[in-house]
């Protein structure tokens, strides 16, 4: 009892509005400013079973302390005074992992558990509620702990650009620019942050950048990208706010008076010497240099970046990748050092800041087997094909099977046929003819669209002017053409595609950097248009990938439909399997150099095809073998798993016995509650009633499907309280309104019937006001006992089994 208030009598919220604010108000914190209260860390995995998503439960941190808005110290995990004084400092450890604070605090009201990770002594002790520590004194064991001297104080509490709508980054994207600053204040001159695509890297870099020109550290920046349409993107939007102090370098143009400077390293380099225009800069004119997409070649010693870096090489340069590339050649690593910061696709996953994906993994019989072409056979052009066993990796490089190609696109056609048509789908090709066959396969297996709609299916490649034009058009999610692109290079990096739902792999692709990028394009959820996931159609066993340990990401579903079967993935897969060996896949990657013009393509571009021999057969069948279903468990491992299967060791972790699960239903003041819990931890009910029956409750889902319970549809339910004269004790108006009720339940399905709304609903709402029937039972009290007994009624231990 204190101040006359049992606590034992508070829920968590109360405790902190009595004790756990005040007390770290008292200690010198401003409210405003430095606390934060029930923090969002996280938007809740996406959750996919067949058509049906859900997110799971959001990660939330009770408070997060503030030095000032975005460098934050501290976290503080609370809890009702019924649990112990550190039952919450898992949890606030956990946060503060996330975060990236070295202190975190656990409280029930009583005092604090105080963990101190700067301490060279006891991690952990007791604080009374009157012995919290105040912002300055967690600041200076920061300031040691971290090894911030004061001239670089300035720096790292340098205010974030903020345009006042009160919009925050998100937990990664502060530790990725805190941790940044702080390498650079402390004097390292070689950074690399590595961030999955579709985590927000530019608007990460600009932060970076804003600050340290803000703060006096840096005054003249340079910021390179390899594309055009990157360096536009990011002067228009990120950028934006830096005004008349930034600039694109263009049309080979140098003036000296800006100070954040934005171009191509195509713009700036060339062959001839005089092309070499990043030399009419002084080699100490950039003190930043910041290299988007640094993976493509930046670390590469033959690369046109690298010149520019050695040029400027007493400048900072900070390089940004979504994957570092770490091979014989090319070493990010080497170059920059260990990563500052990493947030991995997987992670994104995780968070639910990136859109999962399904796998549809289609083999053709070609591919598997190989084809030998008979002595002495000639293509569709009159050359003598070499006699040899071509396989997958000879496939539209050296040799085209044009039935092949056909039914690639029948078959990507079928997939949207049975999704929706109007889905932004890309389509990776192994060069730009290959692109181009592939595009006129498109079009005539789309023939009812594409006769009166050109755009529908586009070629967006290096080499052709109208189908680049295209490229904004497809990334805007408000245009609706083109539809369908094919592509070879272009599109591997740097498209900002939300809304594209479909990425078909039919090009060999080895590197994981590459596979990784091309995942990227897909990642991105757009909640607006309905884009929570997408899927990856896969013809080169490209996906295979997923078993190399460098990649990060796991698919929710792998599906290998067999010669009959839809391109889809049914709703509920056969059986229970171990996943699949590990393999690569077969090929070479494409190599890329520094290419193109000042406004070119990507390093190496679209592979154009010329330069080797390249045989067309049209007339060699080929068909679609096999068939798989596999989800990805927990623990990264694939495993085929129905959707009963899978709800029923979701719900089995959360209740182990069927006795535990009609405890928690029984004792629920509301049963949506249990329902929504469920729903949290990724029980997908919609997708249950397709598989099971519409007309089951919940309840019955859950019992039969985790717990093996004979089902009871609402109507038998319902009939069954009919039959026990449960109404007789109320009187005639009183009855009309449950029998209502039961109707409405055994029609519709609803679970929170003890909620007064309900009343309002038709027909209900025929038989009088909600005031006037909750009268009937003589008032609120009466009218909530008399549903909670119909509630009773409803479910009662026969009934559930």
């Amino acid at each position: 009892m204190t101040d006359g208030v049992d606590k034992k009598t508070l829920n968590e919220r109360d405790i902190c509005t009595k004790f756990i604010t005040p007390a770290i108000q008292d200690a010198g914190w401003d409210l405003k400013t430095q606390m934060r209260e029930e923090v969002f860390l996280t938007d809740g995995r996406v959750i996919v079973r067949g058509k049906v998503h859900t997110r799971g439960k959001r990660k939330r941190a009770d408070y997060i302390l503030y030095l000032k808005p975005g460098v934050p110290l501290a976290v503080i995990e609370a809890k009702d005074n019924n649990h112990g004084l550190g039952d919450g400092m898992q949890q606030a450890l956990a946060y503060a992992e996330m975060v990236g604070v070295p202190f975190a605090f656990s409280s029930n009201g009583d005092g604090f558990l105080f963990h101190d990770k700067t301490s060279s002594g006891a991690l952990e002790k007791e604080l009374g509620l009157k012995g919290f520590p105040s912002p300055e004194a967690l600041w200076q064991k920061y300031k040691a702990h971290s090894g911030i001297a004061a001239p670089a104080e300035p720096t790292v509490t340098q205010d974030y650009y903020t345009d006042g709508s009160g919009k925050s980054p998100r937990y990664y994207q502060s530790r990725a620019i805190n941790a940044t600053i702080e390498a650079v204040s402390k004097g390292q001159d070689r950074i690399l942050l590595v961030m999955a695509t579709g985590t927000g890297k530019t608007f990460t870099a600009f932060q970076i950048i804003w600050r340290l020109w803000k703060s006096g550290a840096k005054k003249r920046i340079l910021f390179l990208a390899d594309r055009n349409i990157l360096v536009d993107q990011t002067k228009t939007n990120d950028f934006k706010p830096f005004g008349q102090a930034m600039t694109k370098i263009a049309k080979r143009q140098v003036n000296k008076a800006y100070e954040v400077y934005l171009t191509l390293y195509q713009a700036v380099t060339g062959t001839e010497e005089e092309q070499n225009i990043y030399k009419q800069f002084s080699p100490d004119f950039f003190d930043l240099i910041v290299i988007d997409e640094c993976h493509r070649g930046s670390a590469s010693e033959a690369s046109a970046w690298r010149q520019i870096l050695d040029y400027f090489s007493g400048a900072t340069h900070i390089g940004l990748t979504a994957t570092p590339k770490e091979t014989k050649d090319i070493s990010n690593i080497t170059y920059f050092g260990e990563p500052v910061y990493t947030y991995s696709l997987k992670q994104g996953i995780d968070d639910g800041f990136l859109a999962p994906y399904k796998v549809v993994r289609i083999d053709i019989d070609k591919d598997l087997k190989g084809w030998r072409p008979t002595k002495g056979q000639v293509d569709k052009h009159g050359e003598e094909i070499e006699d040899r066993i071509y396989n997958q990796k000879d496939f539209d490089r050296n040799l085209v099977l044009e039935k092949r190609t056909e039914l690639v696109a029948q078959k990507v056609t079928e997939f949207l046929k049975a999704t929706n048509r109007e889905d932004k789908t890309i389509i990776f090709c192994e060069d730009i003819d290959h692109a181009e066959r592939m595009r006129q396969a498109l079009v005539n297996c789309n023939a009812d669209i594409t006769k009166d709609d050109r755009k529908y299916v586009m070629r967006i490649t290096g080499d052709n002017p109208e189908g680049k034009a295209e490229l904004d058009n497809y990334i805007d999610p408000e245009n609706l053409r083109p539809v369908i692109v094919t592509t070879s290079k272009l599109m591997t990096t740097g498209v900002d595609a939300k809304t594209c739902k479909l990425v078909v792999l039919d090009r060999t692709i080895k590197s994981m950097t590459e596979f990784k990028q091309i995942i990227g394009r897909g990642t991105r959820i757009d909640e607006e248009y309905d884009k929570h996931f997408f899927t990856i159609m896969d013809f080169r066993k490209a996906t295979e990938l997923f078993a190399d340990p460098d990649f990060d990401g796991d698919p929710v579903v792998i599906y290998t439909p067999g010669p009959n079967d839809p391109p889809n993935p049914p709703d509920e897969p056969p059986g229970t399997q171990r996943g699949e060996q590990p393999g690569a896949p077969g090929g070479a990657e494409h190599p890329g150099g520094p290419g193109g013009g000042p406004e070119g393509g990507p390093p190496g571009g679209d592979d154009s095809g010329g330069g080797r021999t390249k045989y067309v057969v049209g007339d060699v069948p080929v068909w679609v073998v096999a068939e798989r279903v596999q989800y990805m468990d927990a623990k990264g491992d694939l495993i085929t798993e129905s959707l009963k299967d899978y709800t029923k060791k979701t719900i089995t972790k959360e209740y182990s016995t069927l006795k535990s699960f009609l405890a928690r239903w029984r004792s629920a003041e509301r049963k949506q509650a249990v329902i929504d819990e469920l729903a949290e931890q990724g029980v997908l009910f919609p997708a249950l009633v397709d598989e099971v029956g519409k007309d089951f409750g919940p309840f019955d889902l859950i019992c039969h499907v985790a717990f093996d319970q004979p089902p009871l549809t609402r109507r038998e339910r319902a009939n069954n309280v009919k039959k026990r004269n449960y109404f007789t004790k109320y009187g005639e108006r009183a009855r009309k309104v449950l029998e209502a009720l039961l109707d409405k339940y055994a029609d519709e399905g609803i679970e929170d019937i003890g909620n007064v709304s309900i009343l309002k609903v038709q027909p209900i709402n025929k038989l009088g006001t909600p005031k006037e029937l909750v009268s009937e039972f003589g008032g609120k009290a009466d009218y909530v006992r008399a549903v909670r007994e119909l509630e009773q009624a409803l479910y009662n231990n026969e009934e559930a089994g």
